[in-house]
């Protein structure tokens, strides 16, 4: 599926940022996700190796909500670095479209400057603090994306990030959220809590190969 396909669906803004950076045929993961309701504000947990093209995914859903006017967007990561990895990504793809916000620090405060952005990457814990300190700008998200989604799992993380997701679902009736991860242990459990469409695609980029290294040979 070729990219020019989406055409249609997609914001003009957004479209002519994708072909300026050379998109052109879309990853099996990406046209499984469009099929099932991507653009349509349909849950979706997506399962898929690390390089098969989940972020675009999430960008999808996520650019185009925010330029049509629908809402902000949350981008949900495991880890401070990673947030301040995916905050330089974006800004400096979509920057110039609409605003982006890095939120994990203080865990003491509403960062009520955030109504003013559209997209804000922040973790688990940050946003539990901005939940707990009501947030007035919360009721204007439309999109949930978690990144790493099988932390759920984690006996550290994962009861933060269960409950967030019950509270945003009960807070935000019309919510789409997205769950991305490479490997998860009980998608069939998860995707029904969820409420979602599970989405499972073996393609990578580059073919893996096992083999056992001695004496200087490998031996696939």
């Amino acid at each position: 599926m070729r990219i020019q396909q989406l055409k249609p669906d997609l914001h003009p803004k957004f479209y002519e940022v994708l072909e300026k950076q050379g998109f052109d045929e879309l990853r099996p993961c990406q046209i499984k996700a469009l099929s099932k309701g991507l653009l349509k504000h349909k849950n979706l947990l997506i399962c898929s190796p690390t390089g098969s093209g989940k972020t675009l995914v999430a960008e999808l859903a996520a650019v185009n909500t925010i330029l049509n006017g629908e809402g902000k967007v949350v981008y949900i990561v495991p880890l401070k670095s990673l947030a301040t990895e995916k905050f330089k990504e974006f800004k400096q793809k979509y920057g110039h479209l609409f605003r982006i916000a890095l939120s994990i620090g203080d865990l003491d405060s509403a960062d009520p400057y955030l109504i003013d952005y559209d997209l804000i990457i922040t973790t688990s814990e940050k946003l539990d603090s901005l939940i707990r300190h009501k947030a007035a700008w919360l009721r204007r998200v439309r999109v949930l994306i978690v990144d790493e989604i099988h932390l759920l799992n984690d006996p550290g993380r994962g009861p933060t990030l269960e409950i967030l997701i019950t509270i945003i679902r009960q807070l935000l009736k019309n919510i789409q959220i997205l769950g991305l991860s490479a490997t998860i242990g009980n998608p069939k459990e998860l995707a029904d809590w969820l409420g979602a469409e599970f989405i499972f695609d073996a393609w990578r980029p580059v073919e893996l190969h096992k083999g056992i290294y001695l004496d200087g040979v490998v031996d696939f």
